[in-house]
């Protein structure tokens, strides 16, 4: 099978330029390509891995990759997919990201200096001369075009600022500096790139005359079409100190039975013959699959023994007693008892098992909170009014919210 058609039978292909002439260089090997990562944060999350995982499969298939660290392109922030503007951060904030992004990229793809270029866009951005962007590259640009697409449509209503109206147009001239560089000859990117990529597209040839070319990927969604990668504690992260191997684990073990599959094709290494069969499995064998994928996925962001210790754990809570010691927990300190003692409804908003005080009681009402006392049988928390002592939570609680969300509590 070739890497063209494993893609494509992933469904990971959503929109290419020329698509021929593309899958014949894609099979054939040899291209230079780049997909950028800007850095608004100082780790990664999962919508990333999905691009690290194309990186992936591209070197195996002898192409060279770009990693592009968007220190230039994240002072100015990219609109698309957005309804308000991104958080301006400083030079030094984006630098540091940009470092700890390059320290998790080394754990999925190989990053050594025969096998990928790591290059940072703030070396030619941030020097640019801007009177002779406007002459050289700007012209190229039609704001009427540029209105058309929908990274800013969406925005006019709420009001797009200037500075994000250039965006695209730092985009589109990374592509050309990367070609005269380093003859990069294809961009990759999310689908919410499109318009950004083709542009960068159009700009290599207009001003190099030269074969340019773009593809996205389909974005890792839910079956409603929402981004994938939210919890109720924020973004699911690829570093283990803000999302702990074992959440991480969890949150793909708990997937909805209708996105598992596709789950699978996107963003695993398992064979695609054995993911069509799989497509067969129905009720219980679907928790078989979800095992699957969040051990794959741990494995390859974390390490084989996260992955089994993960698993080995979240199998013990579904039996009696259950082994707790690598579930997520909170540590309660001295100032979160009043005198001596924490209601059960803090208690639910300190470990962020519900948001408000609110949730927590409408959670209670439904009996959808139970607890454990040093292992013993969990019982439904129904009364308001609970509180738990010192020496309660000496004896370690553990706290679930229906029937996959564990939370460990100590003092």
């Amino acid at each position: 099978m070739t890497l063209f058609e494993e893609l494509n039978r992933r469904g990971l292909i959503a929109q290419a330029t020329h698509p021929e002439e593309l899958e014949q260089k894609m099979n054939k090997g040899g291209l230079v390509f780049y997909i950028g990562f800007d850095a608004t944060a100082d780790s990664l999350h999962v919508g990333h891995y999905l691009q690290l995982s194309i990186i992936r499969r591209m070197q195996q298939h002898g192409h060279m990759p770009i990693l592009l660290l968007g220190t230039g392109t994240t002072m100015v922030g990219d609109p698309s997919g957005r309804t308000d503007m991104r958080k301006m951060l400083t030079i030094e904030e984006i630098n540091h990201n940009a470092d700890r992004f390059l320290r998790q990229m080394g754990r999925v793809v190989d990053i050594s200096p025969d096998k990928a270029i790591v290059v940072r866009n703030g070396d030619w951005l941030l020097n640019l001369n801007y009177v002779e962007l406007l002459r050289d590259v700007g012209v190229h640009f039609s704001v009427n075009k540029m209105l058309s697409y929908d990274c800013f449509k969406s925005r006019l209503e709420r009001g797009l600022s200037f500075i994000e109206f250039n965006y695209m147009i730092m985009q589109s001239y990374d592509f050309l500096e990367l070609y005269r560089r380093n003859g990069c000859t294809v961009q990759l990117g999310g689908n919410d790139q499109w318009s950004n990529i083709i542009s960068g597209v159009e700009l290599v040839r207009r001003v190099e005359g030269a074969e340019a070319y773009g593809m996205t990927f389909t974005l890792l969604t839910t079956k409603e079409g929402i981004k994938m990668g939210k919890t109720a504690k924020g973004a699911v992260w690829l570093d283990r100190e803000k999302t702990t191997p074992y959440e991480f684990f969890q949150y793909w073990r708990n997937v909805d039975d209708a996105d598992v599959i596709k789950c699978l094709k996107l963003i695993t290494f398992v064979p695609v013959e054995e993911i069509e069969e799989m497509e067969k499995w129905e009720g219980s064998e679907l928790n078989r699959a979800k095992e699957i994928l969040a051990w794959e996925l741990t494995r390859d962001i974390h390490s084989k023994e996260d992955a089994d210790q993960a698993l080995e754990t979240a199998r013990g809570l579904f039996s009696a007693g259950g082994d707790a010691e690598n579930m997520p927990s909170t540590t309660l300190a001295e100032d979160d008892f009043t005198e001596g003692k924490i209601s059960i409804l803090d208690l639910l908003v300190k470990t962020r098992l519900a948001p408000s005080k609110a949730e927590a009681r409408r959670l209670m009402q439904q009996r959808g909170i139970t607890a454990s006392l040093s292992g013993g049988e969990y019982a439904a928390m129904v009364d308001m009014a609970a509180a738990f002592t010192k020496d309660d939570l000496k004896k370690e609680i553990i706290l679930k919210k229906g029937k996959k969300v564990f939370h460990r509590v100590v003092v």
